[in-house]
């Protein structure tokens, strides 16, 4: 699962710690079926969108729930709105910062060429 997935066994167990995965298990042995794949997935697409984990924990109730969750529903598009405003944001800050280093080292390469 480790592997598969490229996290570490201390998320995985982590993860069970706070509920949002809830392996099989048989001693110490921890085996995770389609159910919890498909939940790590899930939790994982959140983690790097950089939603926080009490919204993965909503998001998980909905993907488990077969009842209608207009309200839910409509505060997860509310939440990603702003995930995505906040991800614009930071994308223009790097394009702006990235802009400054090229201006700074064609700056530093016009003085070396002078000196």
């Amino acid at each position: 699962m480790c592997a598969r997935f490229e996290v570490t066994p201390r998320a995985l167990r982590y993860y069970e710690y706070i509920e949002l995965l809830s392996p099989e298990r048989v001693g110490r042995a921890r085996y995770y079926g389609p159910r919890e794949q498909a939940r790590l997935t899930l939790i994982l697409r959140a983690r790097r969108l950089e939603f926080p984990l009490e919204d993965v924990r909503q998001w998980l109730s909905l993907y488990n729930s077969t009842e209608g969750n207009t309200e839910q529903l409509t505060d997860l598009i509310e939440r990603a709105n702003e995930q995505r405003e906040v991800l614009q944001s930071r994308i223009a800050h790097l394009r702006a910062a990235i802009e400054e280093l090229q201006q700074f080292e064609s700056w530093a390469k016009d003085k070396l060429a002078q000196g």
